[in-house]
């Protein structure tokens, strides 16, 4: 487009996002981390919740904290999602209110172990699988035939950038493309605090917030927008392993 074209177009009117309010979000590992963060945003966007995760008890506190703030309808489901037949049967369980689901972020994943693939233990790849593949299936299978219905919907994934690059001891967690978090936690390195914060020391890393916050961007582009994909890292990042730490006087 020449320069007489654009300005022939004049000024441009302010960029109008889609509407949230009184739609229906489905968000699973939404107990903690980005999952929560994500409720708090699209609540905060006037949605509809259900939320979903394995802990019964942060579910509850976390539903009660956003009808009293945000005075939205939220529906929790105590849930691992490894339980598939019961995530097949989510949309004829849900109550009337919450059963046009409009918005599905699978966001519960698992990053289990660094042991190279001749040592990787077999129980940890079956719940990577499980979690971050099969299951996240399970859950397109069950609610997209209502989006295709009813011809609209979002599905919000949330990747890693472990899914664009393999490294060294994340081979199955890599070829599941879908974790967590886009950060290292202390699941992976199995309750070890102590590993999990050297991963990012000497960075200001990222946070669930800063997810949550291109969720709700993607989620409120207007109708004629498809973002096909967001890759977000800390500042002081380029790759999955490449970091500039910050040198200490």
């Amino acid at each position: 487009m020449s320069s007489g074209e654009l300005t022939g177009l004049g000024r441009p009117r302010p960029y109008a996002a889609l509407s949230l309010t009184g739609k229906v979000a489905l968000i699973t590992g939404a107990s903690s981390g980005i999952g929560e963060a994500c409720a708090w945003r699209l609540a905060e966007a006037g949605c509809k919740l259900l939320l979903i995760a394995r802990r019964e008890g942060r579910l509850a506190a976390l539903a009660d904290s956003i009808r009293r703030e945000c005075g939205v309808a939220v529906h929790t489901i105590a849930l691992d999602v490894r339980e598939l037949e019961a995530v097949g049967r989510l949309p004829d369980e849900l109550p009337p209110e919450f059963q046009d689901v409009e918005l599905l972020v699978p966001n519960a994943g698992l990053a289990l172990g660094v042991a190279p693939i001749q040592e990787i233990d077999l129980e940890d790849v079956q719940a990577m699988l499980e979690t971050n593949v099969t299951s996240v299936v399970t859950l397109l299978r069950a609610f997209t035939p209502g989006m295709v219905q009813r011809n609209r919907g979002h599905i919000i994934f949330i990747g890693s950038i472990a899914g664009h690059e393999a490294y060294g001891g994340g081979a199955v967690y890599c070829a599941t493309k879908h974790a967590i978090d886009a950060i290292a936690t202390v699941v992976r390195f199995k309750g070890d605090e102590g590993k999990a914060d050297a991963v990012y020391e000497g960075i200001h890393p990222l946070v669930a917030a800063d997810i949550a916050d291109n969720v709700l961007y993607a989620a409120t582009r207007p109708a004629h927008v498809q973002v096909a994909e967001i890759l977000v890292l800390a500042t002081y990042q380029c790759s999955a392993k490449g970091l500039a730490r910050v040198l200490k006087p």
